[in-house]
């Protein structure tokens, strides 16, 4: 009972974050659950599975809140489902740990573009070039790496000037549609175990995720891109030197 308890406040707290900076839940997971020594591919096709109901449920809240960008939506989420079947069939064959150091350079770059973003005077808008090579790569390594969905596509559109709000809403909304597809590709290749971890990261997460989305739609827009930017930085650094050390 402790330890489901446990699996869910985990889940709550990594929602609570995701639903409102657009990143942060598949990463905070995996990593609890690759120090108590669950393999990448298990790890990641656990969090997926888990993420089912909280990004269902998140992306329903976003919607309610008005933090949905229909287009932006709309050219993110097919090159996304792509993207994820690649990921989670590649993480079934080859070791995901190899790419993660490679990613968390390119997104401590992503996080320091966000962070000087908050002391310019950059007006939001709408970012319309390059968003499938964008959304395919932030769902493959997403997959591979049992997180960087939201780190990868709401970082970079963000840091390319696109509104904070409307960002992560949307990001979240299209990340229910690239985590079924990867759920679906881990069960097809891998099976799925590990249940009582699934239902309290799950049940958590679905508690947290109304309150995320309307975090998201009332914190202000300069300190809601620090913030972000700040939460790449940190879990960039803190890949990189797991990878090091």
């Amino acid at each position: 009972m402790n330890e489901m308890l446990y699996y869910v406040v985990v889940g709550f707290v990594a929602q609570l974050i995701d639903g409102t900076l657009g990143m942060g839940y598949g990463v905070s997971a995996t990593s609890l659950l690759l120090t108590r020594g669950i393999a990448p591919a298990v790890a990641s096709a656990t969090v997926h599975a888990a993420e089912i109901f909280t990004t269902g449920v998140s992306s329903i809240s976003h919607r309610f809140f008005g933090n949905v960008d229909q287009k932006l939506f709309r050219r993110l989420v097919i090159p996304g489902v792509l993207g994820a079947i690649v990921g989670a069939y590649v993480l079934s064959q080859v070791p995901g740990e190899r790419f993660k150091p490679w990613i968390a350079i390119y997104l401590l770059g992503m996080g320091a573009l966000i962070v000087i973003r908050v002391f310019r005077t950059v007006p939001p808008l709408s970012v319309t070039t390059h968003l499938t090579p964008l959304g395919f790569f932030g769902a493959l390594v997403d997959a591979l790496g049992g997180g960087g969905w939201g780190p990868i596509v709401a970082s970079t559109l963000i840091a390319r000037g696109n509104h904070a709000r409307l960002t992560v809403g949307t990001v979240n909304t299209a990340e229910f549609f690239v985590t079924l597809a990867a759920s679906i590709t881990f069960i097809a290749t891998l099976g799925l175990t590990h249940w009582p971890i699934i239902l309290g990261l799950a049940i958590g997460g679905v508690l947290a995720a109304p309150l995320g989305a309307y975090a998201c739609r009332i914190i202000p827009h300069r300190p809601f891109m620090f913030f972000v930017g700040l939460l790449v930085i940190g879990l960039s650094l803190r890949t990189l030197l797991k990878a090091v050390l």
